[in-house]
């Protein structure tokens, strides 16, 4: 029991100084056969950099002569281009040539591959005399053998002086409570244009009244009866929402009713005469009406 007990206290003596750290003095040195032995330097010839080539002069800027040639439907343009225009550009100036496609319509594809419009003819592999398909895009229609349509110009005829009608003048509206009457439209003068079948002809003016009244004059306005005179009143409402509230037991029907009532009688008021009352009566309608 005595051996065992002293070897316990052993084994635990030892774990407990493995674990406390080692520190080591300021002036240790590691012994010389733990240390890493070093190398031998061998003397290995450098090779001498390489010489400097100089590079190629950049190429000129002349222009060269590029073929653009459609298989469907058959057509062939051959124009100069520059290697720093763009794609894009070269586009509209192979549009500008006689019965060539508009630039919108356009695809160029060489070996099989479509040119970008934002890049430059340079970035692609073109030389003087060489050939790019041009094809058109879905959806267009191009015909070479076509002439293109010159642009139509639109022409105005004026009416003589003869012919011209004066706007009438326009008569103040009462500010009393009148209703308001309807005004004269001028009339309106139609020139047609002219075509290929009267091309002879001379032509005329057609003049359009569009309405009935021929001779201007004063706004006929009449008197408003006792009834619209009655409802455009805003005590006529408030006294009449009064007696809508004795009437029903709750608010929302007496409200319902008024508004049932001043819609029917939209047609004997106008819209001021509406805010009016809305105002004086209290209750807000949708759009001020």
């Amino acid at each position: 029991m005595a051996d065992q007990a002293e070897l316990a206290f052993v084994k635990t003596f030892v774990n407990t100084i493995s674990s406390q750290p080692v520190t080591y003095s300021n002036d240790y040195q590691q012994p010389p056969e733990n240390s890493l032995k070093k190398l031998p330097v061998l003397p290995i010839p450098v090779p001498a950099p390489p010489t400097r080539v100089p590079t190629a002069p950049a190429a000129s800027s002349a222009p060269i002569s590029v073929t653009f040639k459609s298989l469907k439907p058959p057509a062939s343009f051959t124009i100069a281009v520059q290697p720093t225009d763009s794609i894009a550009a070269i586009k509209s100036q192979l549009a500008a040539q006689p019965n060539a496609p508009p630039a919108d319509a356009q695809r160029l594809l060489l070996k099989g591959k479509a040119l970008a419009d934002a890049k430059l003819l340079k970035e692609y592999p073109v030389a003087d005399g060489d050939t790019i398909n041009l094809v058109l895009k879905p959806g267009t229609t191009w015909d070479p053998a076509k002439p293109a349509a010159a642009p139509t110009t639109v022409t105005t005829t004026t009416a003589p002086e003869s012919m011209a009608t004066p706007s009438p003048s326009l008569s103040p509206v009462p500010s009393g409570p009148s209703r308001r009457g309807h005004q004269r439209i001028p009339s309106v003068v139609l020139s047609p244009s002219p075509s290929s079948e009267s091309l002879g002809a001379v032509e005329k003016d057609i003049l359009l009244t569009l309405d009935s009244a021929t001779i201007p004059g004063p706004v006929h306005t009449e008197p408003l009866s006792t009834y619209g005179a009655t409802v455009a009143q805003p005590e006529f409402w408030e006294r009449l929402y009064a007696f809508l509230k004795s009437e029903f037991t709750t608010e929302s029907d007496a409200l319902t009713a008024f508004e049932d009532y001043l819609r029917a009688s939209k047609g004997s008021l106008t819209a001021s005469q509406i805010a009016k009352i809305r105002d004086q009566v209290g209750i807000v309608g949708m759009a001020g009406t």
